[in-house]
């Protein structure tokens, strides 16, 4: 890892913080967020990391996570397939260590080859505006051991998700939540059980005061 170009990405933080969603959700973890993003949906709440920035080799990052006292590990963004290539080898570069990575990804982007613990993915909903920008063969590619999060702002956002889904069924859990301050839970709720759903619902932890 000796001045390859393909050794450096743009990171836009570091930092130690409880895991918000999903399976892992509660548990303290090392997050590294990679600069840069595909998409643009109209609720994200980290647009700081679509330039701002500043390149660092894999090799530090590998010391952040051989350091880190946390088990779980989480590469998220931005969008940090866009550095596909890099997040590959650095995960490979990992594997012998006993930690548990996630890589958080908008659906955007292939996520074959991508050899992460946990895969977690977004289904960019009507409400985002970026829903046409979904590789739906991603939703085949999803193992048991990963997870589906629906970020759901409307009721138009759960019938295009249910639709979605039952046209492409998902192996791993769905985690159904809602756009913070915007949806309300219990509208997801009842919606999963009037039309008897195996969604997980679920709210944004890092979201709440």
């Amino acid at each position: 890892m000796k001045g390859k170009k393909n050794d450096m990405v743009k990171v836009n933080e570091i930092f130690y913080d409880i895991e918000g969603e999903g399976q892992f959700q509660g548990f303290s973890t090392l997050f590294i967020r990679l600069t840069g993003c595909n998409l643009r949906c109209r609720w994200c709440d980290t647009k700081d990391a679509y330039t701002k920035g500043e390149m660092m080799r894999l090799e530090e990052l590998l010391y952040a996570i051989r350091t880190s006292p946390y088990k779980y590990v989480n590469i998220t963004g931005g969008e940090p397939l866009c550095w596909k290539e890099e997040v590959v080898s650095l995960i490979d570069q990992v594997r012998k260590l006993d930690r548990v990575i996630s890589v958080e990804t908008n659906g955007s982007v292939s996520i074959k080859g991508v050899p992460a613990d946990n895969i977690s993915m977004d289904l960019k909903l009507p409400s985002s505006g970026e829903n046409i920008k979904m590789v739906l063969s991603n939703l085949k590619l999803l193992k048991p051991k990963d997870q589906l999060k629906l970020v759901i702002g409307s009721q138009k956002d759960m019938d295009f998700a249910a639709a979605t889904l039952k046209k492409y069924p998902v192996k791993c859990v769905v985690f159904a939540q809602p756009v913070y301050g915007k949806f309300k839970i219990e509208n997801i709720r009842q919606y999963v059980m009037r039309n008897k759903l195996g969604w997980k619902v679920s709210v944004q932890l890092h979201k709440v005061e």
